[in-house]
């Protein structure tokens, strides 16, 4: 069960809520976010609600019976909107865009992004700094200083940046200088950086795992959500399986059922779910009409010449036409269709 507590709530009207979960066999998990203060009762009795909700300090009592409990639809009335100021808002009727390359290079390559996005209205760059990579010779990221340089270059144009987190030591040196933290596939059940995740009032985006199912990208989720940080977005981005036509295998049926389940908006990644560049646009679009809030895809100024994922990265020529399309789908599913 999730308790929300009032704003003002005593010391004592604390003890007591908990000392009346304790009777009725439920251990009581303290949660305080940005917006609010919950109990999570966690055990197996049956019990009427009533009795908890009419106690003091109470504000409101949600029986959820997912693991998930916070992450979960099922106690949440209207779904989770971001806001990053200056009009740039991630959530349900508000369709996000966050394009941009895989890798941070040189200055001329984030001016032209930034130049690109800020022409088509697109409030959030993409772009890595510290770069995972399957193999140790493969360029690994600017660092610190790259993101340094992006993040300057970034407020000039009014457009926020989204950026990969790879370990705990790494959250305190990019605060400053980022609007979203990025956990990426092989990050997803690093819980020691989703714990620390959660103690800071920045978004993160949280990306499925290489092989992750959906229930544990909603655990993944608890973690922050749990740890005090409510701004979280859960990504698809594509699982391993067995096909070896395209880099990953795009599970748009998730964007539908994460949906459903959660009341935390859902990107789509159509660049990392195929990987393949010519397949990007419409798999992309799929992702409109299948529910997603917003997409994540990388293009370059010279998609051939990328440092890295060359191979799926969308010229800027095709980054217009794919931004164009995504707003009308979106426009024509939110007129046509009821999710």
């Amino acid at each position: 069960m999730i308790i929300q507590l009032k704003q003002h709530i005593s010391s004592d009207e604390r003890s007591q809520i908990q000392e009346e979960l304790g009777k009725i066999g439920y251990k009581a998990n303290k949660v305080k976010t940005q917006f609010g203060e919950y109990l999570i009762g966690v055990g197996k009795g049956a019990f009427d609600p009533r009795k908890i909700g009419v106690l003091p300090g109470v504000k409101d009592i949600h029986i959820v019976t997912d693991s998930y409990q916070l992450s979960s639809r099922k106690w949440k009335v209207h779904p989770t909107v971001i806001d990053l100021g200056d009009g740039v808002i991630i959530g349900e009727k508000d369709f996000a865009i966050m394009a941009g390359p895989c890798s941070i290079e040189t200055e001329d390559q984030i001016r032209k992004t930034l130049e690109h996005l800020k022409s088509e209205g697109v409030g959030i760059m993409r772009g890595g700094v510290y770069k995972p990579r399957s193999s140790p010779y493969s360029f690994r990221g600017l660092g610190i200083d790259g993101l340094k340089l992006w993040s300057s270059l970034a407020k000039e144009y009014g457009i926020k940046i989204i950026t990969e987190v790879m370990q705990v030591s790494q959250i305190e040196e990019m605060f400053d200088y980022i609007d979203i933290f990025q956990v990426g596939a092989r990050n997803t059940q690093n819980f020691n950086l989703l714990d620390a995740l959660g103690e800071v009032d920045k978004p993160v985006l949280l990306k499925r795992g290489i092989s992750g199912t959906i229930d544990e990208l909603l655990h993944s989720a608890e973690y922050i959500f749990s740890g005090g940080n409510e701004k979280i977005m859960l990504c698809e981005r594509g699982i391993r399986t067995y096909e070896k036509a395209y880099r990953n295998t795009m599970d748009i049926n998730a964007i539908t059922v994460l949906k459903e389940k959660s009341h935390l908006p859902v990107i789509a990644d159509p660049s990392h779910g195929i990987g393949i560049r010519d397949f990007v646009e419409p798999v992309a679009l799929a992702s409109v009409l299948a529910g997603a809030d917003g997409v994540i895809y990388e293009t370059h100024p010279i998609p051939q010449k990328a440092f890295s994922d060359a191979q799926q990265t969308v010229s800027f020529e095709a980054s217009s036409e794919l931004i164009r399309k995504l707003r009308a789908t979106y426009k024509l599913k939110s007129k046509h269709f009821v999710m």
